[in-house]
């Protein structure tokens, strides 16, 4: 595990969380699964991520923070399931019908593919840009790739390319 601004208490939580959900998946599918290693080196808007090639998964520790109870009863099993399909069936659709699976049949849990989070907190600097019809917020990186004109991004209403306003950070 990596150093991390979690509080013990919260870490000893996760930890055990992640151990539950392998021996429940370990009883239900009769088939030992090890322990997956553990990191709070996550940022940006994404509550967790499984890097099923390294047996790991990773949580980002702000919305862990903000968002215990979520991340004990829905994140975990969420990146937990994409290790286990992963080991299971090799590569599939992420969220597809043996992801759903596991999280329905193993964990007991609706098979949401996305959180609710407010990420206010983590969300980076936004730049402005329009069209014809309305006002889109983009992320440094994609300003970045409009900038050296990597990309030319369009409204999915009026089909017009996205222009900067120029003004600067939102």
């Amino acid at each position: 595990m990596s150093a991390s601004p979690i509080p013990a208490e919260l870490h000893t939580q996760v930890t055990a969380r992640i151990q539950s959900c392998i021996e429940q998946a370990s009883h239900d599918f009769q088939h030992p699964f090890p322990q997956p290693s553990l990191s709070y080196q996550l940022r940006g808007k994404a509550a967790g991520k499984a890097y099923c090639h390294r047996w790991e998964i990773r949580l980002n520790p702000v919305l862990l923070v903000e968002n215990q109870s979520e991340f004990l009863q829905q994140v975990i099993p969420h990146e937990i399931a994409h290790l286990l399909v992963h080991h299971l069936y090799g590569r599939v659709r992420p969220h597809g019908s043996e992801w759903q699976s596991v999280m329905t049949q193993v964990f007991g849990l609706p098979p949401h593919t996305t959180h609710q989070f407010d990420t206010r907190s983590v969300a980076g600097e936004t730049f402005p840009y329009h069209c014809q019809c309305q006002q889109f917020s983009l992320s440094i990186r994609r300003h970045r790739k409009v900038q050296r004109q990597q990309i030319i991004y369009r409204c999915t209403q009026c089909h017009q390319p996205l222009r900067y306003n120029g003004s600067g950070y939102e």
